[in-house]
């Protein structure tokens, strides 16, 4: 039974049909190489006020994103093609990833966490408060080759009442995390940003790539040390137009595929933009790699979840 659509009275539609388009754009002969002969891009499923966080769960076969505004998680199982409501409530729950084990790990918006779901389905916090004070709200999150976990912590959970509770910052800033769950030690990463977003490593984790949704705009990189913490040489990498990137994912060759507002664009390690994978909603958020060789993109846009099969697979940071 496929989950209940619950796409508000009140969605943004500000597209005109002229606008919506669907398709493979090449740009540089560089991504044709990155895609089939015949690409396609596959709709799975509608309902959705606002799909983010798509992960792929391996020993379960199952693609799991969040609805967020409808404070649910929806899953597909790319076998049966049924989608299911996973989760409900989620407490808001925003990005999702996978850790060593093939649990998945969850921002959550409402309970200001980071979550661990186990393979029997309990969940364990990992990591709910920064020097006794509680997180905004929790968006996205990667979990590193060394087990810790990765995260930023805007305030678009605690904005308004959409996406969690309206309230005020107990910490007064947004910043990127870095936790450990080994010896439950949690550090700043970053606090030069103004709303961080989305976040991945590249392949060899030498570089930490952050979105921020904030004023700028624009998503960062920052060299990792040897030590895998350090971070240096903050710099701009990426200025994804239209709209802004929201979430991301690496290949195993470092080129970045992004959320924009039209779909997804793909950059390579050195920023240039190379080719789109057009969309016809009204924006993308955040995209993940799957199926058994993880060459599926699976991508939550708007008020759907979509998958394109690509000639190339996602950068796996957690075997």
């Amino acid at each position: 039974m496929s989950a209940e659509s619950k796409i508000f009275p009140t969605h943004t539609n500000d597209k005109s049909g002229d606008e919506l388009k669907e398709g493979f754009e090449t740009i540089d002969p560089r991504f044709d190489k990155l895609i089939p002969e015949n690409p396609k891009i596959v709709h799975h499923w509608r309902g959705a006020e606002w799909a983010e966080g798509a992960v792929y769960l391996p020993r379960q076969k199952l693609v799991v994103m969040s609805d967020v505004p409808n404070n649910r998680m929806i899953s597909y199982d790319p076998a049966t093609g049924e989608t299911a409501v996973h989760r409900e409530p989620s407490n808001f729950s925003n990005g999702n990833t996978t850790d060593h084990d093939g649990c998945m790990v969850t921002a959550e918006h409402q309970t200001n966490r980071i979550t661990r779901t186990e393979h029997d389905g309990s969940v364990t916090t990992l990591v709910d408060n920064f020097e006794g004070k509680r997180f905004n709200s929790p968006n996205d999150l990667v979990v590193k080759s060394d087990g810790t976990v990765w995260f930023t912590d805007p305030p678009y959970g605690i904005l308004s009442n959409r996406e969690g509770t309206k309230r005020d910052s107990d910490y007064g800033a947004n910043y990127v995390f870095r936790y450990d769950p080994e010896s439950s030690s949690l550090e700043v990463a970053i606090d030069t940003m103004d709303r961080p977003n989305g976040l991945a490593f590249s392949p060899d984790e030498s570089i930490l790539y952050v979105a921020d949704t904030g004023e700028p705009r624009n998503v960062l990189a920052f060299d990792v040390a040897d030590d895998g913490k350090t971070l240096s040489n903050e710099r701009e990498f990426l200025l994804v137009r239209p709209g802004a990137s929201d979430g991301f994912r690496c290949d195993v060759n470092g080129n970045i595929w992004t959320s924009a507002q039209d779909g997804v664009h793909c950059y390579t390690p050195q920023g240039e933009l190379i080719g789109k994978i057009l969309l016809p909603e009204q924006s993308t958020a955040n995209c993940c790699f799957g199926g058994p060789d993880f060459t599926t993109l699976y991508i939550a846009s708007d008020t759907s979840l979509y998958s394109a099969e690509l000639a190339i697979a996602g950068a796996r940071y957690v075997q």
